[in-house]
């Protein structure tokens, strides 16, 4: 097969082989889906460029952990009615070294969920760590049904996702972008109100919820934290996926007397029950109309490196899908 790999982390030039590899054969329990798009995430990119000093964690890698394409075979032990299907995938290439940028990847049944007719495997490329990110981020502390959420950072693929079930969810959403560039794309993924996160935001925020926030989805814990606690009611909660700062302050005390709830995640350890779970209700969001992601750019596998410079340095906004 075709593939994509790294042997070594660095800047993506440097690292970045295209060339044959035997083609891979399923496991009991596993699918082999013959790839035609495949996403890339910031993990993704940080994994290749070894930003938190982890190291290579497999001699050889094929990067990302998200895909769409077509069953073509099936291990022992999963039903034959998954040959076949197009189908999208999620967490290829988490605790495994063979991702989707390659024409066939295996990958266990459980993290495979059905593609929809309307659904394109671009989209279908780009669904998995962000959406089943932002649907954890949405109801780890329970159900969102009359809350009011705010969404932090909507411009971005986990915010999108998010402000889309939060609203499914049956929630009054607001959400928070850098630039007003952004409104229109968080308007339309369902937020009731778009605010910028500027100097009068807390203003802002305070007219539109005089009671206070119950849920926060947060990208930026570390600069919005203080902001976050005053912002939430008593017994709200804050789910964050990300951070600016790697050791953020934390303003315990104004946590502990509005007894604060907060939740810590990382997609790869989320527990299958709740993956499966966002891999429904993403695919009822997409038959229902909503129109999912921006695709700013599709390179083909033999320019993947230039595909993970657009990823990281974006010309125009929406994600970069590689195509097979």
């Amino acid at each position: 097969m075709r593939a994509a790999w790294y042997e070594k982390q660095g800047p993506a030039r440097e690292v970045l082989t295209v060339g044959e590899m035997p083609d891979p054969t399923p496991a009991t329990g596993e699918v082999r889906i013959r790839i035609a798009a495949s996403g890339i995430n910031p993990g993704d990119i940080k994994k290749r460029q070894d930003s938190f000093g982890i190291g290579m964690a497999y001699p050889l890698v094929i990067p990302h952990s998200d895909g769409a394409g077509r069953v073509d075979r099936v291990g022992d032990g999963v039903p034959a009615e998954w040959l076949g299907r197009p189908v999208w995938c999620y967490g290829a290439q988490s605790y495994r070294p063979f991702g989707t940028a390659a024409e066939f990847t295996v990958v266990p049944v459980e993290n495979v969920a059905p593609l929809p007719d309307s659904v394109t495997p671009d989209q279908g490329a780009c669904l998995g760590i962000p959406g089943i990110t932002a649907h954890r981020a949405v109801f780890v502390a329970g159900p969102v049904n009359g809350h009011t959420v705010l969404v932090q950072g909507t411009g971005g693929s986990v915010g999108l996702c998010a402000v889309q079930l939060a609203r499914r969810g049956g929630a009054h959403v607001i959400g928070t972008v850098r630039s007003s560039s952004e409104e229109a794309t968080a308007k339309n993924a369902g937020a009731h109100e778009v605010l910028l996160n500027d100097q009068d935001f807390r203003a802002h925020i305070t007219a539109l919820a005089p009671d206070g926030i119950d849920h926060i989805v947060e990208v930026a814990f570390g600069a919005n934290v203080e902001n976050d606690v005053e912002l939430l009611k008593n017994d709200g909660s804050i789910a964050t996926y990300a951070t600016d700062n790697a050791a953020p302050k934390i303003p315990f005390w104004q946590l502990v007397f509005k007894n604060i709830r907060i939740f810590f995640l990382g997609s790869d350890d989320f527990p299958v029950e709740a993956k499966m779970a966002a891999t429904r209700d993403l695919n009822a969001a997409l038959e229902a109309g909503w129109q999912g992601f921006e695709i700013a750019e599709r390179i083909p596998l033999s320019e993947i490196a230039q595909a993970h410079e657009l990823a990281e340095h974006p010309a125009r906004p929406g994600r970069v899908v590689v195509t097979l």
